[in-house]
């Protein structure tokens, strides 16, 4: 059976260190290592922070969902808001940065990129609001050495 852990926060910036202290509580006693704690932090306050800067407007202020899922694979991290939607359109696997000038490269879209490098699976979903879930499973290290 799976178990999770729900948590709603204000969409305000002070707030994501509560989110990623949380993440590092179930994260650990789930077995994850540090170095894969750490790569979610970033990631999932990547996903936090575009619904702070992004979801709702100042005079409209919102909350952001979190559930956390530790399931037999690993955990998964859904970052849900209710304010305003964008299109995902999500890159090629094979799309890389590497070959890029800096004035190349355009601001938008690399805190995704980021989370796909980090997470084992991302999924957007942008119809009410978003809903960003981030995968991290577990032995994934292990496996691919």
């Amino acid at each position: 059976m799976n178990s999770f852990i729900r948590l709603t926060i204000p969409a305000r910036a002070e707030f994501i260190d509560v989110v990623r202290l949380t993440l590092f509580g179930i994260a650990n006693k789930a077995g994850f290592s540090y170095e894969e704690i750490e790569d979610m932090k970033v990631a999932v306050t990547e996903a936090c922070t575009n619904v702070v800067l992004h979801a709702y407007s100042n005079a409209q202020p919102g909350v952001v969902d979190i559930r956390f899922e530790i399931e037999e694979k690993g955990i998964s991290i859904r970052i849900k808001d209710e304010g305003t939607s964008f299109k995902y359109e999500p890159a090629s696997k094979s799309a890389s940065l590497h070959d890029k000038e800096l004035n190349e490269i355009s601001a938008g879209g690399l805190g995704l990129f980021m989370m796909h490098a980090l997470m084992d699976k991302v999924e957007v979903f942008s119809e009410k609001g978003t809903e960003v879930i981030l995968t991290k499973l577990f032995g994934r290290k292990e496996e691919m050495a």
